[in-house]
C-alpha cells in the first residue's frame, strides 16, 4: 500500500483516487505529463490520455525527438552495444555527459580495455572523445581527447566532413593537420562506431554525425549507439509508437492521436492555459515538472522521497527497484524484465493510473488497446 496526500495533508488512497478522477475526468484538455514509468506504466497512462481525449508528453521527448528527427529525415546508422564491444576497432564519443547519460557505458563497451576482437583481432581498439566534461576526459587511458563546446561540436563534426571529402576548410595548416591524421584513423576503421546522447547534442549535430557516418560507409563499415533519454523515454517511445504510431507529444482532442511536437509539448500546454488539469509521472526520480505555473490542477505520481508540497500526491513505487518491470535496455536496445531489488508494497504506476480509471465516469476501452 501507498501513500497519498492533498498539499501536503495525507489522505486516504481512495479518497485520492476520487479526487484524482474529478480533477482529470472533469478538465477540458487534460496533460498527462514526465510520463518517467515503465512499460506497463506508459502503456496505461497514454491509454488515459486517449480516454480524456487530452495530450502526452514526456519529460525527456527533447531528447527522444532530436533523434527521431534525424532518423525519419535522412536516416540513421545504429548497432547494438554488444556487437560494437565484440567488432569495434574505432570507437568515438561524441558530447559531454555520455557516463552520466549512460552509467555503464565504459564497462559495457569495454572502452577501457585494449585488446579488440573484431576485424583487427588483438590489436588496440582506438578511441576518440569529441567534447567530454572535464570530468570525463581521463576516464579512458589512451582516448585521443578533442576539446570542443556543445555548441561547437557541430561544426568540428562538419569540418572532419570536409576533409573526408577532400575539401577546404579555412583552419591553419596545424590545424588542418591535426584534423586529417584524425580523419585517416576513421578512414582506417574495419567497423567504427559513434556513441552519442541527444541530451548534449542539437539535432544538426547529430545529423552532421549520420552524414558523416554516410560517407565513412562509402569506404568502410561506421555506426552508431545513440543512449536513450533518462526517465525510461526509450520505453514510452517505443510504447507511444505501438499504441498510437507516433512518438510522445501527441494528442487526442479530435478523437485520433495527433504528433505535433510544438502543440502538444508539455510546457507550452501549461503556460498557454490550453491545458487545464495535469498528470505528472515521474516514477523513477522524482523530478518536478519544468514548467513555472503553479496554479493549475495537478495530480502527481511519484516515489514517497519526492512527495511535492502542493496539490494531490499519489506515491508509486521505482520501476525495477520496488517492484517487478519492463524497461527499454541501453545495453540491449530491447525490453528487459528487471526484477525488483528492494520490493516494496508502493504500487505501481499502471496500478494506480487503472485505479485512477475506474473512479472516471462513462468508462471507454479506447480504440487503440
Amino acid at each position: 500500500m501507498g501513500t497519498a496526500t492533498l498539499d501536503g495533508k495525507p489522505i486516504a488512497l481512495e479518497e485520492a483516487y476520487r479526487q484524482a478522477a474529478k480533477i482529470l475526468g472533469g478538465a477540458r484538455f487534460p496533460l498527462v505529463a514526465g510520463l518517467g514509468a515503465d512499460i506497463a506504466g506508459a502503456r496505461a497512462a497514454i491509454l488515459l490520455a486517449e480516454r480524456l481525449r487530452g495530450a502526452f508528453d514526456h519529460l525527456a521527448s527533447r531528447d527522444s525527438l532530436g533523434d527521431l528527427d534525424v532518423k525519419r529525415s535522412f536516416g540513421m546508422f545504429t548497432t547494438t552495444p554488444n556487437e560494437a564491444r565484440l567488432r569495434s576497432d574505432c570507437v568515438v564519443l561524441i558530447g559531454a555527459g555520455l557516463t552520466q547519460a549512460w552509467p555503464g557505458m565504459l564497462e559495457r563497451l569495454a572502452l577501457g580495455e585494449a585488446p579488440c576482437r573484431g576485424a583487427q583481432a588483438g590489436g588496440p581498439r582506438k578511441v576518440v572523445w569529441l567534447g567530454p566534461s572535464e570530468a570525463e576526459a581521463g576516464a579512458i587511458a589512451n582516448a585521443k581527447i578533442i576539446s570542443a563546446s556543445a555548441q561547437e561540436i557541430s561544426g568540428v563534426l562538419a569540418v572532419w566532413r570536409a576533409r573526408l571529402g577532400g575539401r577546404p576548410v579555412a583552419l591553419d595548416a596545424e590545424k588542418i593537420a591535426l584534423v586529417d591524421s584524425l580523419v585517416e584513423t576513421l578512414k582506417a576503421a574495419h567497423f567504427g562506431v559513434f556513441v552519442w546522447s541527444a541530451s548534449a547534442l542539437d539535432a544538426l549535430a547529430i545529423e552532421m554525425l549520420q552524414n558523416l557516418a554516410t560517407d565513412l560507409n562509402a569506404t568502410t563499415r561506421f555506426t552508431g549507439i545513440h543512449i536513450g533519454g533518462r526517465s525510461g523515454a526509450a520505453g514510452v517511445t517505443q510504447t507511444a509508437g505501438w499504441l498510437t504510431g507516433f512518438p510522445p507529444r501527441t494528442g487526442f482532442g479530435r478523437g485520433y492521436p495527433e504528433h505535433d511536437p510544438w502543440r502538444f509539448e508539455a510546457s507550452r500546454l501549461i503556460e498557454s492555459g490550453e491545458a487545464d488539469a495535469a498528470l505528472w509521472i515521474s516514477a523513477f526520480d522524482g523530478e518536478l515538472p519544468a514548467w513555472s505555473r503553479s496554479d493549475i490542477p495537478l495530480v502527481t505520481l511519484a516515489p514517497a522521497e519526492a512527495a511535492p508540497a502542493r496539490g494531490l500526491y499519489i506515491e508509486v513505487g521505482q520501476p525495477g527497484v520496488t517492484h517487478d518491470a519492463v524497461l527499454m535496455a541501453q545495453e540491449t536496445g530491447g525490453a528487459t524484465l528487471r526484477r525488483a531489488s528492494a520490493p516494496s508494497g508502493a504500487p505501481s504506476v499502471a496500478d494506480v493510473i487503472n485505479a485512477i480509471g475506474a473512479e472516471i465516469s462513462g468508462s471507454s476501452e479506447g480504440i487503440w488497446r
